[in-house]
């Protein structure tokens, strides 16, 4: 929790302690339905939570933005940036069910009314958004075919609608094909831990 203080100190009092019931809500959930890796628990917060809130350091989302999170898995990046962002509103997507029935659970448990979640398929979503995020789920081609019908032609924020995905490693390959419209962006940049080395933030406008 403290590595995120470290870097948002700005948060109120009440999304401290949704940020802080976390930690727990996940530790007993992982145990039923293996949501993060079992050795990973103990790093929830530098390695899922800031990781996701690094997308809150490259866009500051503007009240009414619509955010849809394509294979949320557990909730990340959406349940950290829903945190952050009260007047936003998060689609939360999974093709995976019982990691849909966690996220509910913890959005439930922490008072976020700003989420809703949904066990679907991308292909399957019809709903126009501002921004797509999601978190290595698959190449940046195959992601933009599935969620370029959900994007919406109405701009409402200092950056153009488009697709923000969290990446690690070499990501030359994937950004190739869409030439210099695509920014990529080293998260070490912001955080300083060494685990953000080789982690990048990828923005394609759609």
């Amino acid at each position: 929790m403290n590595e995120i203080l470290k870097y948002f100190p700005y948060l109120t009092e009440h999304q401290q302690a949704q940020m802080a019931a976390l930690y727990d809500l996940y530790a007993d959930w992982n145990q039923k339905i293996n949501v993060i890796s079992r050795k990973d628990i103990e790093h929830l917060y530098e390695h899922h939570v800031l990781h996701s809130l690094a997308i809150a350091r490259f866009v500051k989302w503007k009240e009414g933005t619509k955010v849809l999170d394509f294979g949320t898995g557990g909730g990340f990046p959406g349940i950290p940036l829903a945190i952050l962002y009260p007047d936003c509103h998060f689609h939360l997507i999974d093709g995976t069910g019982k990691k849909i029935r966690v996220v509910n659970e913890v959005a439930q448990a922490i008072g976020l009314e700003n989420v809703r979640a949904s066990h679907l398929r991308g292909e399957e979503e019809k709903e126009k958004y501002d921004f797509v995020v999601s978190r290595a789920v698959m190449p940046l081609p195959s992601l933009v075919r599935i969620v370029r019908k959900n994007i919406s032609k109405t701009q409402r924020n200092a950056i153009g609608n488009g697709v923000i995905c969290l990446k690690g490693g070499d990501v030359s390959e994937e950004t190739q094909p869409f030439g210099r419209v695509v920014e990529t962006v080293d998260i070490s940049e912001w955080f300083e831990e060494e685990w953000f080395k080789e982690k990048h933030i990828i923005y394609l406008p759609l």
